[in-house]
Order: structure tokens, then sequence, then C-alpha cells
């Protein structure tokens, strides 16, 4: 770009130089100033080229860059300027960028002033050359620019741009068009300096105006030209500060009208219109250098019709006036007129333009109308015979806009300025008026009566005093006439007869203020005018011109000849006619302009003429009377107080005629005046209060009674405003006349009685049967408006009878229709007003009360509930209203039930629509009604009692569904809560509740769908909690109010979350003022009213529970069960999941606060649990932490069963300790444990559920005596209990969930195949299933072992037996976990106190099981505790309770033996060996069975120091081992078998340590080898052994065991065949004999038969008498 710049300024130079010689080559003296100009040109172009697009504003960057070239040009000026010279000399650069460097350039040359000469030449010549190129569009504006340039370089360099614009202003050759403007620019910017140029710039631009044909260029000339004119008119006024003069005024004139001549005789004809008009616009200023001049204004006038003829044209006529004004004026001026010949002319045109409507293109027609004004003023002045001659032959042509225009420009003559016109013209002008009076065409006569009004304003009084005031009645008379008698097609006529009218009454006002020596026929015209035009808007004017004819003539100013010797009284017509009319017109004193003032200043100033005994009275009271209308205005003032105004001031002037008729004749003239008014109006309607008022003070009662049968007579009784007005003038006269109305109206009862069937009023007629209902209405009013006015004193005595009586009588004997009815209760409310209005009733009794209430009940209940089609309730209510405040007063039951009506036959009623403004008014007045009378029956009972029974009665209508009954009972509410508060005069509390019960109520309605409904809950509540705080002596924060009037503002918005949030905001706020006992009661009902209307009223209701329960639940520990219960009781009625999840969190919110209370109430339901419960655990197990805390309060509840009771040390104790039903409790865990998330191993608390599930089935296996506290609670169940719903299932379902959750499928499938589960439901196998269970957990629920095992610690050390037995099968002694945490002594410690015990055999056994498992368990301990284990096992031995304990105790000491030595057993062997073989021979089969095993186990042990003393109980044991070995029951068998054969090897006989025979042998076979084997070998070496046996077997034939007898007979046989002949002579075989005999009456023959075998073998031994050898018997 600095190339291109660069390069052009060089080509640009050598051009230059071409055309000045003396303007070298450009120099670049600073680059970076130069490249930083151009860079901010590029910024200023790029921001435009933005602006232009985007139609934004000017950017800050492009301002911030031309302010940074201004800074620049201020240091180097030369340097900047250059720059910007060389930027225009770029070939091709865009017009936008020249028009912005001009802008700038211009800034800077207004910024430094005078700069170097030869960048002022160079910029000169550039511009001048911009300028003159042809412009199109954008060159346009660029050369406009260039302009604007050199017209700022003339303000300092003058010369040099005046030479090159010389340079190009050539005589005879056209210049270029921006070169004249440039011309004018400079002449108007430099008037001085331009002057001694402007001659030659004249005569030069003359000589161009023949070659200047197109229209621009001659726009250029029309414009510089009046630049020129205006420039040299400027210079000539300040001839004196020129340094020197130039020119004169005449030279400039004689320069200028060569021009002008030109202009209009060439280009003023021409095509264009622009051109037309920059003609017509330079003329003016031309005209004032030529007009003044003698010589050329006379060839000026000869140039008019050139003028005129442009009205013809499409030329804005405005300028053609202007101009042909300026000519006229300054030929009234100069005294030299223009000539007469061309004033016919002028006249013509001219008036044309006036009368004629101007077209529509014309825009400044009534500018244009105005300077036509002027021009003929002007020409009135110099030519007024001519003009009014021309006038006048203008009105011949009959046309209405001719003459209407006509009369405007006479009347514009007539109020000219100074010099005013001449009187001759004047004259002349009347004349012209006069001749066209008999035209009736409205604008006509208006443009007439504007003129003589005019005449008047303008002095010419007496020109009009005879025509001018004819005229004026006239017209006054005919368009009142028309007004009153106007139609409804001619809306267009009737609008200009208005027009008409209100100018005649400007007239008649500018007249009668003016006017001097009026005539009377005047004054009669206008007052008779007053008493009988029924047009209103003439009264105000009338009656100002009336006052002020008066005036003159009271005060004697003016008075015509004719009456000046009359009186100073004015001609009126009757006085108290006058008055009546007066008054009447002043009821509505700001009708017809504020007819008001002005009738009471006629009034004032008639007041000697109306009624001399009144005027000073009136002077003071009209002057009060007219200083309340001024201080007030038609929309300020007040129509009542007026009418007392006037009332007052009418009974203040009666008072001043009192003891004369003058009151009645009035009376008679108001009577008269009621035809005159229609009906309705405002003016009859004060008429009858006037009437009423003036008859009350008459004398002559027979008189009044006349007037009033009269009025009775003739009143319309259909009109209801007619009926009304006569019924108020009745009341009115009754206040002085009471017993005169009264017989008036039994007479007129009793002459419309008797003429029933052809009574003359028409007010009874068979065609019209509801007129007699009519005027019964109308009587029925009558009678109580009378009573309403009569004095209290005469009320008392006439009340009941007649008056009452009266209406009563009427109603009931008509057909009682709408009409009648409103009639009735009309006149019941007015009655019993005028009753409570007496002060001093005392005792005074309503007789007739009872049957009027009974009246009005009826005709409530008889109106429709579901629409409204008359005020008759309305009218109803507010009559028992009334009557409520009367003796004697209500009961209560009958205030609850008219209550109870009145509530009913309202608010059912449908809200009215937006378009049916009746309804709505209906409506409103009959809510406003049922306020009254709720409010008259609450204030008999103002107690918390009397409002606890109002709210009752709106409680089903507050909960309605419909919203229109909702609204209308809050309302309601609302109203009466008001009442309320501010009624109680002293501070009675509410009953305990009864705050927190209202308060639930209506809280939820705070939410409800309708807006109103919503702002009246709000204000209830305030209400409440302004009565509250005045009860409870608390304040109410700011901060409070603040939030509470936030949260009323929030509550009108139409969003639902913002509604909910505002009602949240607000039971936030409130809660911390309610009692806990309130907030009970707050629950409560909310918890009733849920689900009685829609599902957003639920909403609020819960929310409300949910917020007090939040914020006030640690307060409420007394109150928990109550709240539970309220939420239990409802909500299974409750359908919606959302509202019931809501009151089911209020109760988990509760258990977070008060666990123990909740819980212990949740367990107390009855079973089967029902749905709603189930869903509160359903909800409980949602929340995994809760549901946990929850699970272990239960285990708490069922281990507390299983505890020691303890004392309650609080509340929470209290609650904890309570009875409930286990079963329950039992169902309630399953369920949490079932829905519980499956994942879930509940790792915390796993072991103790288990073992709390455990301890419970044990203990519903062995139920044990219930604690008395049990006596206090009982469940009843609402339904038989299902099968599978006992404790045993319960539980065990429960640890089968619980197992389930261990997620070992192998213990599942163990548990399933061990049948744990059908061991532990049966009470037989419990400890059985128990101990397999407990052997299982060890094996598979890993990670709990310990905490079992301290579990099952604290179980045995538990003094609930049932606890101990469990947790000691549940041992874990036959597993290393009690060893492994370090719990074996504090067991060990257990388990001997459990073996010791007596109580129970159970409890012992597995006692002594369990510390035999400690050989399992912990073996390596069995040494350290063998002390222990040896006493307590060998206890049962010693001393044997039952057989399964010793069993046990044998069995323990089996397993402690295994891990013990001889020496570790130290004494307590011998006792063992002792003990055990006592019960070789017991009859059960377990101690048998227990005893070999534990014998077997003793040889096993036996070491060398015991060896002797067990081989010698070996010996003494051995004949039962023999036996026993074939023992019946096989496991003894067996395990005595293996016995024996272990204690072989103590006789020291190895033969008989091996027995011989085969293996295949059967085991009798073997035995009795065995045997015969060691009797052989006992002979031979014990023989005496052998011996002591055979006794020892003998014993055993008598063994209550069959097989051990069979066993004893054999083993005696084998002994005797072994035994040596001299212990066979010691046997007593006798004795033998006789014990093997009885055996053959033994019932098993195995035995007879064993025993026939052994007899046999003894008689053998006992017949052979010898002994047989060992050798021979082997």
């Amino acid at each position: 770009m600095t190339e291109a710049i660069t390069e052009a300024a060089v080509a640009s130079s050598e051009e230059v130089s071409e055309e000045r010689d003396d303007l070298g080559p450009l120099e670049l003296h600073d680059s970076g100033t130069f490249q930083q100009v151009v860079n901010l040109l590029d910024i200023i172009d790029s921001e435009s080229a933005k602006t232009d697009t985007t139609g934004a504003g000017l950017d800050m960057r492009k301002t911030l860059a031309s302010v940074i070239i201004m800074e620049k040009a201020t240091t180097e000026p030369s340097v900047v300027i250059n720059t910007l010279i060389r930027c225009l000399q770029v070939p091709e650069i865009s017009t936008q960028r020249k028009v912005n460097i001009y802008n700038i350039l211009q800034d800077i040359i207004q910024q430094e002033g005078e700069l170097e000469e030869q960048c002022v030449q160079r910029l000169v010549a550039i511009a001048s050359k911009e300028m003159r190129e042809i412009p199109e569009m954008e060159g346009y504006m660029k050369a406009e620019v260039a302009s604007d340039t050199l017209v700022a370089l003339s303000r300092n360099h003058f010369s040099l741009v005046m030479y090159e614009l010389q340079h190009h202003l050539k005589p005879l050759n056209l210049t270029d068009e921006f070169v004249i403007i440039t011309l004018a620019k400079l002449a108007n910017g430099n008037v001085f300096e331009f002057m001694p140029y402007m001659g030659i710039t004249l005569a030069t631009i003359f000589t161009m105006l023949r070659l200047a044909n197109e229209a621009k260029i001659r726009q250029a000339i029309c414009s510089a030209m009046e630049t020129f004119c205006e420039t040299v008119q400027f210079y000539l006024k300040h001839l004196e500060e020129s340094v020197y003069p130039v020119m004169t005024e005449e030279e400039f004139a004689l320069k200028v009208f060569p021009m002008y001549r030109y202009f209009v005789t060439v280009w003023l004809r021409h095509y264009n219109p622009e051109v037309k008009l920059g003609v017509i616009k330079s003329l003016k200023p031309m005209l004032g250098l030529l007009l003044p001049n003698d010589d050329l204004r006379e060839q000026v006038y000869d140039y008019i019709p050139l003028l005129l003829a442009e009205y013809q044209g499409s030329l804005e006529v405005l300028f053609v006036t202007q101009v042909l004004r300026q000519i006229l004026e300054l030929s009234v001026t100069t005294n030299t007129p223009v000539p007469q010949m061309q004033l016919h002319t002028i006249f013509t045109e001219l008036h044309v333009q006036v009368c004629n409507k101007a077209p529509a293109q014309h825009q400044y027609s009534s500018q244009n109308l105005m300077e036509m004004v002027h021009c003929f003023v002007a020409l009135a002045r110099s030519y007024p015979k001519e003009l009014m001659k021309f006038f006048f032959s203008q009105m011949e042509t009959n046309k209405e806009a001719v003459r209407v225009g006509t009369l405007n420009l006479i009347r514009a003559i007539v109020s000219a300025d100074e010099p005013r016109m001449s009187i001759r013209a004047i004259y002349l002008a009347i004349r012209v008026v006069k001749n066209t009076i008999s035209d009736t065409r409205s604008k006509v006569r208006m443009a007439i009566l504007h003129i003589i009004g005019q005449l008047a304003l303008c002095g010419y009084q007496e020109r009009i005093k005879g025509w001018g005031l004819k005229y004026l009645s006239v017209q006054l008379t005919l368009s009142t006439y028309k007004l009153t008698n106007r139609r409804e097609k001619f809306y267009q006529r009737d609008l200009e007869e208005r027009m008409v009218h209100k100018v005649t009454m400007d007239t008649v006002k500018i007249i009668t203020s003016s006017v001097s020596g009026m005539t009377t026929e005047f004054w009669v015209r206008l007052l008779c005018y007053i008493m009988e035009t029924d047009y209103v808007e003439a009264l105000t004017p009338i009656c100002i011109s009336l006052t002020n004819l008066a005036e003159h003539q009271l005060h004697g100013q003016d008075v015509d000849v004719s009456v000046a010797g009359k009186s100073r009284q004015v001609d009126l017509p009757a006085p108290q006619k006058l008055l009546a009319r007066l008054l009447v017109l002043m009821s509505s004193p700001y009708k017809g302009e504020g007819r008001g003032i002005a009738m009471l200043n006629l009034l004032r100033t008639l007041s000697q003429s109306i009624a001399p005994s009144m005027a000073d009275m009136w002077e003071l009271e009209i002057a009060l009377l007219v200083r309340y209308l001024e201080e007030h205005t038609e929309f300020t003032w007040d129509q009542k107080a007026w009418e007392d105004k006037l009332i007052q001031f009418l009974r203040n002037s009666l008072k001043k005629t009192r003891g004369s008729s003058w009151s009645l004749r009035l009376s008679k003239e108001l009577n008269n005046q009621i035809a005159s008014f229609d009906s309705p109006s405002l003016e009859k309607g004060f008429l009858y209060r006037a009437l009423g008022f003036t008859l009350a003070t008459g004398l002559e009662a027979s008189k009044v009674e006349v007037l009033l049968l009269e009025l009775l007579y003739k009143t319309d009784y259909s009109n209801d405003f007619d009926s009304e007005g006569v019924i108020m003038c009745f009341g009115l006269c009754a206040r002085g006349q009471v017993k005169t109305v009264l017989n008036v109206l039994h007479d007129f009862e009793e002459r419309i009685q008797e003429s029933e069937q052809s009574w003359q009023i028409s007010a009874w007629r068979k065609d019209h049967p509801w007129r007699r209902e009519t005027v019964k209405s109308a009587l029925m009013v009558m009678y109580s408006c009378v009573a309403s006015y009569c004095h209290p004193q005469l009320l008392l005595n006439l009340v009941d009878s007649p008056i009452t009586a009266k209406i009563i009588h009427h109603y009931v004997s008509s057909c009682q229709d709408i009409c009648l009815k409103m009639a009735f209760m009309k006149s019941v409310v007015q009655v019993t007003k005028a009753i409570n209005n007496i002060k001093d009733l005392e005792d005074f009794h309503f007789a007739q009360k009872t049957t009027l209430t009974s009246i009005i009940v009826a005709v409530i209940k008889a109106e429709p509930t579901d629409n409204l089609v008359s005020p008759v309730r309305a009218l109803a209510m507010e009559a028992l209203s009334h009557l409520s405040k009367l003796k004697p007063f209500y009961s209560t039951e009958e205030n609850s039930e008219l209550m109870d009506i009145s509530i009913h036959s309202v608010i059912s009623l449908q809200l009215p629509g937006e378009d049916n403004e009746s309804i709505k008014t209906l409506y409103a007045n009959a809510l406003s009604s049922l306020e009254q009378l709720m409010e008259s029956l609450l204030q008999r009972q103002l107690d918390p009692k009397g409002l606890q029974e109002m709210v009752q009665l709106l409680e089903k209508w507050i909960l309605s569904e419909k919203e229109w009954e909702r609204e209308k009972a809050v309302s309601l509410h609302l109203y009466l809560m008001w009442i309320y508060v501010h009624s109680t005069a002293v501070c009675i509390h509410l009953k305990l509740g009864q705050f927190g019960t209202m308060v639930g109520l209506i809280a939820p309605c705070t939410c409800d769908a309708h807006q109103r409904t919503r702002m009246a809950s709000m204000n209830v509540l305030s209400s409440l909690l302004d009565l509250h705080a005045s009860q409870t002596c608390s304040l109410w924060g700011p901060s409070k109010q603040k939030e509470l009037e936030k949260c009323k503002g929030d509550l009108q918005s139409t969003d639902v979350e913002k509604i909910f949030c505002a009602s949240s905001r607000i039971a936030k706020v409130v809660c911390m003022e309610f009692s806990c006992d309130e907030v009970v009661s707050l629950i409560q009902k909310l918890c009733e009213n849920t689900g009685a209307m829609n599902l957003q009223h639920d909403k609020a209701s819960v929310t409300w529970i949910a917020f007090f329960l939040q914020m006030r639940a640690k307060e409420l520990e007394d109150k928990v069960a109550e709240i539970l219960s309220a939420i239990l009781v409802h909500l299974p009625v409750v359908d919606h999941p959302e509202v019931r999840r809501l009151l089911i969190d209020g109760i988990l919110l509760l258990a977070h606060h008060h666990q123990e209370t909740i819980l212990t109430s949740l367990l107390r339901q009855p079973l089967p649990m029902e749905s709603h419960l189930a869903e509160v655990w359903l909800a409980v197990s949602e929340n995994v932490p809760f549901a946990r805390t929850m699970l272990h309060s239960l285990m708490g509840r069922l281990q507390s069963r299983l505890s020691p009771r303890i004392s309650a040390t609080s509340k929470a104790d209290i609650w904890r300790l309570a009875a409930v039903d286990p079963l329950m409790t039992l169902c309630t865990i399953h369920l949490l444990i079932q829905k519980l998330d499956e994942n879930d191993k509940l790792p915390d608390f796993l072991p103790d559920l288990i073992y709390t599930l455990l301890l419970q089935l044990g203990s519903s296996h062995r139920p044990e005596a219930a604690p008395p506290v049990l006596k206090m609670w009982k469940l009843v169940h609402t339904t038989p209990l299902p099968e599978e719903m006992n404790l045993q299932r319960v539980t065990i379902k429960s640890m089968q969930l619980l197992f389930k959750r261990v997620k070992s499928q192998h213990l599942a499938h163990t548990l399933d195949e061990q049948a744990v589960w059908d061991l532990l439901q049966d009470g037989g196998t419990f400890l059985e299933g128990v101990s397999l269970l407990a052997r299982l957990c060890m094996q598979h629920v890993e990670g709990h072992r310990q905490r079992l095992a301290e579990l099952v610690l604290r179980g045995m050390d538990s003094e609930v037996l049932s606890c101990r037995i469990s947790s000691t099968a549940v041992c874990f002694m036959s597993g290393p976990v009690l060893y492994q945490e370090k719990l074996l002594k504090p067991a060990a410690l257990l388990l001997e106190k459990g073996a010791d015990q007596e109580e129970d055999e159970a409890l012992r056994v597995l006692s002594l099981r369990a510390l035999g498992n400690m050989a399992l368990g912990a073996p390596k301990k069995v040494k350290q505790y063998r002390k222990v284990l040896l006493e307590k096992c060998l206890g049962p031995l010693r001393e044997p309770v039952s057989n399964s304990v010793t069993a046990e105790g044998m069995e323990a000491l089996t397993k402690i033996l295994a891990e013990l030595r001889e020496g570790d057993v130290g004494s307590s062997f011998d006792a063992m060996s002792e003990q055990c073989r006592i019960f070789f021979d017991n009859e059960s089969e377990l101690l048998r069975l227990k005893a070999f095993i534990l014998f077997g186990k003793l040889a096993r042990v036996v070491g060398m120091s015991k060896k002797h003393f067990f081989k010698g109980e070996v010996k003494k044991a051995w004949i039962p081992l023999m036996l026993h070995s074939q023992d019946p029951c096989s496991n003894a068998a067996q395990a005595c078998m293996a016995t024996m054969f272990q204690c072989v090897h103590f006789w020291g006989w190895k033969s008989l340590e091996h027995p011989s025979g085969p293996s295949d042998t059967a085991t009798d076979d073997k035995m009795t080898v065995f045997q015969t084997t060691m009797c052989s070998i006992l002979t031979r070496k014990k023989p005496a052994v052998l011996y002591r046996f055979l006794l020892e077997t003998m014993a055993y034939v008598k063994n209550n065991l069959s097989r051990i007898r069979i066993a004893a007979c054999n083993l005696a046989g084998i002994i005797m065949k072994q035994m040596s002949t001299h212990y066979l002579k010691k046997l007593d075989f006798p004795a033998l004999r006789n014990s093997l005999q009885e055996l053959q009456l033994d019932p098993d023959p195995g035995v007879r038969r064993a025993a026939l075998e052994t007899l046999t073998v003894l008689d053998s031994c006992s017949q052979h008498g010898f002994l047989a050898s060992p050798q021979g018997m082997s």
C-alpha cells in the first residue's frame, strides 16, 4: 500500500506541477509517521465497512484511529497533511476512503488554523479538482466533502480558495455545480471578505443563466442566489462593521433585479417542480432587496400576475402566498398600493384559495390560509370599498363554502390589530353580513354569530344592538329546538347544530358581559328559556348571561329608558316556580359546563326578587355552596354530599318562611316539576327528596294528605325509579308527619281494596295480575321507609303494629314472587336497622322477630343452590343479620342452624362468568351479606367455642372438591377470623389443640390451584398466627414477617413448584410457634383431611407434616405415639403413591429421632401385617443404614426378652422395654432381611442376628413364664393368623434368608441335606439341630467366628435358661475358635457352672458335652484344665441324676482321656474306674455303652502306676464284660467286646490276647470259644478266681435283660464244666438248681433253653460226684 501511495504521489506531483508551475515534487520527510497514518486510515476504512454492513453505529476503533491522527497533526501538521494529500492522489482509492481523509483534513484545518502555504495550495488544487469532476452518486458525496474542505480552508486562507474558485468562474461559460455551491458557502461563512467579489460573482452568474438548462445547476444557482441575497441583507444591516464599504443597497438591487426578472419570467415556468420551488424560495430574499427601491417596486408589481398563475400549478402554494403577502404588506407600509387593474385578479385568486378545499398534496394548507388572511387584511387597508364590493358579489353565489369563507375573512378583517380598520370598512362589512342573515345553513350561521361576537369584542356594540341581538335570540331558540327534537338518523346535522348552539352560547356570554343598555325583551327571553328548555347544555351560559344582566339592572347601570322608572327588582315568574326549577337543575351541578355555580350565582343575584326574607341567609349559604363546587370537579365531587347540602339549604330557607304557606306552594311547584323529568334521572331523584322534606314542614295536615294521595295515585309503580322516589318521599315526610303518612297509607289501602275489580289508577287489572304484587311491594317498602325516618320514640310504639304487621300481611297475602320477596326483605332490613339505630332500647323485645325469622329461613331454603337469579338470598341474609341483634336473641342451636343454612345457600353457588356483570354483582352481594350475617351471629358467641363451631361449619366447604366452594369458604373464614381477632376485647385463650387444628385445616389451601384461595388461606394463617401471638405474648421478629410477606408474594405465582416452595417456607417459619400439643393437633388434622380433596391438597398436607416433623421432631418425644397413630390410621385411605411415601417419610423422620417409640408403636400393630405397615417397613429397607439400625433395635427387642428385666432410666428406655409381640418383631425382621439387597452380607451384624434368632427359636421351644409387665398390654389380632405365621416358622425363614447372604452353596446344600431346618423346627431335635448348625457355621461362616463365640459366651452367662441352653448347645468347644480367640477360659468357667447346675438336665448335658469337646477343639489345653474337666465329668458318675447326664459325663471323660496320660489323671483314675463299672449292668443301653467305652479308654490310658489297681478292676469287671459282650444293644455289645479284649492283657495270658478260630465265625461262637479258653486257663492257674466268677455269673441269671440271662446261663455252664472238683464241692447245688429251675418259667424261650442246658451240666457235675481235671476238660 505504501509503495502504491508513493508512486501515485510522484505521478500526481507531475500532474499538479503542470497546472501549478510553482509547486514542486513531494518529498517524504518522515517515513514512520507516514506509515502510521496509512495504517490508521486502513483501520478507519475497515471499521467503516463493518459499520455499513452491520448497521451499527460508529465503531470505537474508528474514532480512536481518527483521534490518533489528530494528535499526530498537532505535533507534525505538515507531515500528516502531506501524507493525507498523497493518500488522496492514489488512482484507485475508494470514495469512502477519500471521504474519511477529507473529514480528517477538515478537523485538522479547524484545529490548526493557518497551515503551510505549499500544503494549502496542493490541497486547494486537489479538492478543486475532486469537486469539479462529473459527480456520480458516490462522487457527489466526494465533491461535497471536497467543497466543505475548501470552505474550511477559506477561514484562514480565503484568498487562495477564492482565487481557485474565481479561476473556474468565467463569464458566458457555465461552471460546475459545486463551484457555485462552494461560492455560496464562502459567502455565508465569510460575509465581509466575500463582499468585494459579490458584484463580479453576481454579474458572472447572470451570464450563465441562459446556459443553465439542467435542473441541478438551476437549483444550485437558485439556492446560491438565496444565500447571496441573505448575505447582502446581513451586510447592509451591519455595514458599519465593514472595513471598507463595497456597494450600496441600490447598487445591489440593480444587480439582483435582472436575475429576479429572469427567474420569474423564464425559470418559474420550468416543468420541474423542484426548480420552481427553488425559484420561489429565492424570490423572498431577493424581494427584500428590491421592494424598498421605489423605482424597482413598480416593476415588481408588474410580475404579480406571473406569481398568481402558479396557484394553478402543482407547486406548494404556501411559498407563493408568502411572496404575495410580502409584496402586499410592503405596499401598505410604503403607501404604494398595487395597481387597481390587478385587484380583481388578486381578489379572485386569493378568494378561491380561501373558499376551496386545498389539494391533498399541499401539506401547508392551514399555514397558507393564515397567509391568505394577512393578504386580505392588507388589501382591506388599501382598497376597503373594492374588497367589500367583491365580497358582496361573492355572497350572492349562494354557495355555502364561498359564504363561509367570505364571512371568515370579514371576521378576520374586523378583528385586525393596529392599525384598526376604518369605520367605513366596518360599516361595509356589516352590510355584507346583513345580506346573509336569512341563510339557515349551520356553518353560515356560526360564521355570522362569530362576526357578531367579534364586533362586540372589538367595541362595535352599537352596531349590533338591533339586528345582532335579534339574530342571536332567534338562533338560541332555533338551535335549542332542533337539539331537543333531534333524530337518530341525522347525527351529522345534530352535531352541526350542537356546534351552532355552542357558538350561540359563547356569543350570548360575550354580549351580556360587554353590551351596555341591554333591552328588557332580551332579558325576559333568556329567563323564560331557563324555565322551559330541556336542553341542559345551554343553561350554564344563559345563567351566566342572566346574572350579568341582572347585576346591571339591580345596580342601575345602563337601565333601558322603558324601565328606568320601575323598581330595582327584576321581573320574574312565580318565585316558588323559579326556585323549584333551579334547585332541581342544581342537583347535577357539573352538567352543561358547570351549571351549578352559574345557577347559584343567579339565585344570589335574584334573592331579593325571589324571597326577600331569605336574601341575607342566601348570601352566606350560596357562597359556601359555590366554594364547595369550586373546590371539586365532576370527578371528585360526591353526589350524596352535594344533595345533602342542597337539602340543608332548602330546609334553612323554609325555616325563614315558617308560619306561612310559602312551603306548601313550593311543594306544589315541586310536585308539578315531577312530570318534567325522565325516569331515571338525578334531577327527578332529588326532586322526590326535596318534595319529601318540603312536605314534612307543612303546617296543614289535610293539604299534605291531599298532596300525598295525589302522589300515590299518579305514580307508576311498574317504574322502579318512580316507585322508589315516592317511597323515599313518604319516608322523608314521615319525619314530621308520621301519623299523617300512616293515615294516608291506610286510606290508600282501603280505597284500592274497595275498588280492586275496577281500580281507576290501572294498577289492578285482570290482564296484568303482577301489578297487584307491585303495589303491595311498594306499600311494604313504604312502611319500612316510614320506620327508618320516623322519630325513635314514636317508632317503638308503631314498629310492631301497624308497621311490621302490615309488612307481613302484604307478604303472606300475595303470590310471593321474586319482586315481592325482595321488597319484603328490604322492608325487614329497614325496620330492623331503624330499631337498631335507637340508642336506648332498654328492654324492648321485637315481638315479630320469630315470625320474620321463620319466613326468611323458608325463603333461603327455597332458593336454588346451583344458580343465582335474584338478590333475594343476599337480602334475606342481611335481614337475618339485623334481626340477630334484636332481643330476644337467638339460642346457640339457632345460631348454628342459621349459619349452616346460609353458608350452604351461598357457598354452593358456582362462580359467575367474566362476561356476566349482573350475575357477578348478585354474587358479590350474596357473599357480602353472608359475611355480615356470619359476623353478627359470631358476635353473639365471641369465644373459642363459637369460633370452633364456625370453623366446623366451614370445614366441609374448605375441603370441597369444587374450587369455587373452597375459594368462598376460605374467604369467609378469613373474614370471620379478622372479625374474631379484632373484636375480642378480652384475650380468651383457645382450647388446647384448637390452634393446631385450625392451622391444619387451612394450611394445605396455601397450595390450592386457585390463586385467590391461596392468598385468602395465607391471610387466614396470618390472622391465626396474630391471634396465637397475642395470646402467648410472643412477638414476631422482622425477619419472620419479611419472610412471610415474601412467601405471600410467591403464592401469587402460577408456577406449582414455586407455590409449594412458598408453602414449605411458611411451614418452616411458623412451626416454632407451636407447642407440642398444637403440633399433634395440627398433624392429626392434616392427616384427617388427606384424601378429602385433590392430589395438590394432599401433597401440601404431607409437606407441612414433613416440615413440622423435621423442625420439631426432637421436642415431640411425648407425642410421637399420637402422631404415629394419626398417620397410620389415615395411611390406608391414601391412594396416591407419592403422598403415601411422604407420610411414610414422616414416620421415618420420627424414627430417626425417636427410634424406640416408633419401633414399639409399629410392633404393637396387629398381625397379619397390613399393606400400609408393610410399606413402612419397605421404606425402611430402602434406607440401608437406617434399616441396619432398625434391625439392631429389633434384635435388641428379641434379646431383651432373653435377658433380665432392667429398670428404665429414660423415656426411650420405657418404650424400648415395653412389651411387644415377638411374632410381629420376627415378621418385621424377616421383611427387612427379605427386602435388603441380596448382595449385602450384613457383615456388621450377621452373627448377632443369627445368634439372636437362634435364641428366639430356642425360647419358642422352651416357653417360660412371661414377665409381669406383659400383663399391661395384650395384642388383639384383627384376623386369625395363618398356620405358617408362628414363631418357629418365621424365625427359621429369617435364618434361611440370612444364610443365603453367606453365598456358600456348600453350606446351603449341607443345611438341606442334613435337614437342619427340620431339626430346628422340631422341639425334640432342636438342640441337635443347633449343634449341627453351629458346626456348619464354624466351617463356612468365615469372618464371624469370633463374634459368634463372644455371643455364645454371653448367652451362656444369661439368666434365662433357654438362652443358656441354646448358647451351650452352640458352644464351639469342638473347634479351635475359642482357643484361637482366647475365650477358652471363660468358656470353661461357664461350662463348669453349667455342669454343676441341677435345674435343667439339657443344660447339664450340653455343658458336659462341651467340656468333653475341649479335647477336640483345644487338645493342648486339656491337660491345663484336666482337674476341672475330670471333676465336672466325674460328678454325674458319682451322683447320677439322669441317664443322659451320666452318659454325657462318661462320653466327655472318654474324650478327655484321649488327650491325657495316667499321670495327668491322678486320683481321678481310680474313681473313674470304680464309677465306670457301676454302669456296666445299668438298664440304660446308653449308659452301658458309654461305660464300656470309657472303661476301654481307661484300659488304654493306664500306666505302670495304676496297672495293678486297674488289673483288680478288670477282674471285678470281667464277668460283666463277658456277659455284656452279648448285650441286646449291639453298640453296647460291640463296645463291651472291644473293651474286654483291650483288658485281656491285664491277665497276663498272651494266649487270650489273640483269640483263635477263623475270623468269619459267628460272634457267639467266638465268645464261647474265648470263654471256654478263659475258664480252662483259670482252672489251671487261678481256680479260686474261676469259682468266684461262677458265683458272680449266677447272680446275672436274674438280670432284667433276657440276653444277659442267656449269656449268664451259658457262661455258668462253661465254668462248671471247667471247674475243678475241689471247687465243685464247694458249690451249693440245690441253690444253683433252684435258680436254674426258676428260669424255666422265664417268658423268653431262649432263657429257658439256656437254663435247661446249664441245669443239665449242673446235674451232670453233681451225679458223677467227681471233679474233672483241667486237662480232661480242655
